[in-house]
C-alpha cells in the first residue's frame, strides 16, 4: 500500500522515527542499525516502508535499505516471527548476514537476536532455507557492499567455491570476501576460482 515514504526527520528514537511530508508527521518503527545510520533532524532520508495491520493497530515499519525490507518480509512469514522481533533480528544483523546465516544453519547467531531463542532461530531457518540461495546471497552482498555489478562468472562455479572454503571450516563472510578478492574472470572453473580465493585467505 506505501512502498516508500520520502520526507525531513522530525524526530528519532533507538525504535521508531518520525518523518515530516507536507506537514504530516509519519511514525515509523525501525531497527536500531537504521536509527544509528539515520541522518540527523531536519535532514531528508527516504524509507522502503511496510504497512502492517493488525485488528487492533495499523503500523509502519521503515527501512533505510530495499533488501532489508525484503528480508523482515521474508521473516514475518516465519511461524511465531512478528513485527517486533524480526526488527530485533534486524537490529543486530544486516540482510546478509541473516541469508548466510540460514545458509549455514547457523542457529547459535540468529539467537543472539532479542527476543529469539535456539528453537525460534532453527525454526527460522527451517523455513527459509528453501528461500533463500547462495547464488542470491553472494550476488546481494556484492550489491550492498560495493554497490557494483556482480562479476561476469558462471553462478554454479561461485557459489560452489564459496560452498567448498565453507566446508574446509571457514566462515561463510570469510568465504565470501576471498571469492570476491579472487582475480575472476569469465569461464572459470570451481577449482581455478578456489585456488585464487585461498590465495587470500591469509589476509582477511
Amino acid at each position: 500500500m506505501i512502498a516508500y515514504i520520502r520526507g525531513k526527520v522530525a524526530h528519532l528514537t533507538e525504535t521508531k522515527v518520525i518523518v515530516d511530508v507536507h506537514d504530516i508527521g509519519y511514525q515509523i518503527f525501525i531497527t536500531a542499525r537504521d536509527a544509528s545510520a539515520m541522518p540527523p533532524a531536519g535532514d531528508e532520508v527516504l524509507l522502503h516502508t511496510f504497512f502492517n495491520v493488525k485488528e487492533d493497530a495499523m503500523q509502519l515499519f521503515g527501512f533505510l535499505s530495499k533488501d532489508d525490507m525484503e528480508i523482515f518480509k521474508l521473516l514475518l512469514g516465519v511461524n511465531g516471527v512478528g513485527p517486533k522481533a524480526a526488527l530485533g533480528i534486524l537490529s543486530v544483523m544486516s540482510a546478509d548476514d541473516i541469508r548466510f546465516a540460514v545458509l549455514a544453519d547457523d542457529a547459535k547467531t540468529i539467537s543472539k537476536a532479542p527476543g529469539i531463542g535456539t528453537k525460534t532461530a532453527r525454526k527460522l531457518i527451517l523455513e527459509l532455507k528453501d528461500k533463500v540461495s547462495l547464488e542470491d546471497a553472494f550476488e546481494k552482498r556484492l550489491e550492498n557492499q560495493a554497490g557494483a555489478p556482480v562479476p561476469t562468472v558462471e553462478n554454479d562455479a561461485v557459489s560452489e567455491a564459496v560452498q567448498a572454503l565453507t566446508a574446509l571450516g571457514y566462515s561463510s563472510a570469510d568465504a565470501l570476501k576471498a571469492v570476491r578478492k579472487a582475480d575472476i574472470a569469465e569461464g572459470m572453473t570451481t577449482e581455478e576460482i578456489l585456488k585464487s580465493a585461498l590465495k587470500n585467505m591469509s589476509f582477511l
